[in-house]
């Protein structure tokens, strides 16, 4: 249960109690700032604000969802985050955390919403299904659309994690039997940011929570109500098989020579040229690696309808990004011909000197082949 508002630790209190030191705050602070995206000038206003705001209750709903969000969240790179967010923020009410069960459970999320009306945040894990009258996803006697409208009403925020909330994700695939629904559609008259992505990265979550927590409102969003610091660029603009896209080189299967020498998977269906997300910088595993460092392109996760915009394993017929629309059979030619200054120069170059390269090899193979037959 919660402790009053009185009694409520600030969330520096929380983190020195756990063990931490000023120095280790101080760390999360400044990590936290560089993942928002924030100058470092920002780093004492974060500071600040975790050292005099009480933690603000949450409530996290589950709904239609595998808990990828959750699981993602709590292996966040950094131990804070863990720790204190999510295990010391004050969670009243989280189906896959909380120790309470049934009607204890239900007694802690109710009370929650009546002694901190207009100060929890509510984060939603899983779309709503509306078929049937909602009985696709029932919890303790009430349809996921009556639980979620209920705990809204007093939300001073409320997050939709992952693809299921914001989307509707793989439920609301074709032919969407369940009439699975994200849940900026069925609630309109709040703000809901949407943090897409199957599942998002951990410390994407935690950068929105913490931006909620220091300034006291909403980070800016685009136009689909995504966090503008974590979504405003493509993953293909921060890929580093960028520079062969731009000359043309692309790997025609998985396992081919020119896929594990880091060609572009374009061809292999990568939807990276459409998808915005923080993949490719923040990355996945502690900063390790991303699918498509791991040799698999981008399925587009964090983008509606993902399931549905066509198989994974086929190419996109049109990629956005330069000042024309360009499939991959044109872009030598578009790097070439219409690019202009140092780029069109340097995929141009990149272009002949690794087709110089791969006709030595060549060369090299057959003058091989030849000493070996004499």
């Amino acid at each position: 249960m919660s402790e009053s508002n009185e009694k409520r630790k600030t969330y520096y209190e929380s983190i020195i109690k756990q063990g931490y030191s000023r120095r280790d705050f101080m760390k999360f602070t400044t990590y936290m700032a560089a993942f928002m995206g924030l100058k470092s000038t920002m780093v004492g206003q974060i500071a600040k604000s975790l050292e005099t705001t009480p933690r603000l209750p949450v409530i996290w709903e589950h709904y239609q969802e595998c808990t990828c969000c959750s699981e993602s969240f709590i292996r966040s790179d950094h131990p804070i985050v863990a720790d204190i967010i999510l295990d010391k923020i004050s969670l009243d009410y989280t189906l896959t955390l909380m120790a309470a069960s049934g009607h204890q459970a239900e007694a802690a999320k109710n009370e929650t919403m009546r002694k901190y009306k207009g100060e929890y945040i509510l984060c939603v894990e899983g779309s709503i299904p509306l078929g049937d009258d909602g009985n696709y996803c029932c919890i303790a006697g009430k349809t996921a659309k009556q639980a979620f409208l209920e705990a809204a009403a007093g939300a001073k925020a409320i997050i939709a994690w992952g693809s299921c909330a914001s989307s509707g994700c793989v439920q609301s695939a074709k032919p969407n039997p369940t009439e699975a629904t994200p849940i900026h559609k069925i609630l309109k008259n709040k703000p809901i940011i949407r943090v897409p992505g199957c599942p998002p990265i951990g410390e994407v979550m935690a950068g929105v929570i913490v931006h909620v927590v220091a300034f006291g409102r909403l980070p800016e969003l685009d136009r689909q109500g995504r966090p503008k610091a974590f979504y405003s660029k493509r993953v293909h603009d921060s890929c580093y098989r960028r520079p062969y896209f731009d000359a043309g080189l692309f790997a025609e299967t998985f396992d081919d020579k020119n896929s594990k020498e880091g060609y572009c998977l374009y061809n292999l269906g990568c939807k990276g040229p459409s998808t915005y997300n923080s993949c490719g910088t923040l990355k996945w595993n502690n900063g390790v690696s991303y699918p498509i460092q791991s040799g698999h392109g981008c399925i587009g996760c964090s983008e509606d309808k993902f399931w549905d915009n066509g198989p994974f394993y086929e190419r996109i017929p049109k990629v956005p990004g330069f000042s024309i629309e360009a499939s991959a059979d044109d872009v030598g030619k578009v790097a070439a011909g219409v690019l202009a200054g140092g780029i069109a120069v340097h995929a141009v170059a990149a272009n002949i000197s690794k087709r110089k390269e791969l006709a030595g090899r060549i060369k090299r193979g057959k003058s091989n082949e030849q000493n070996i037959d004499s």
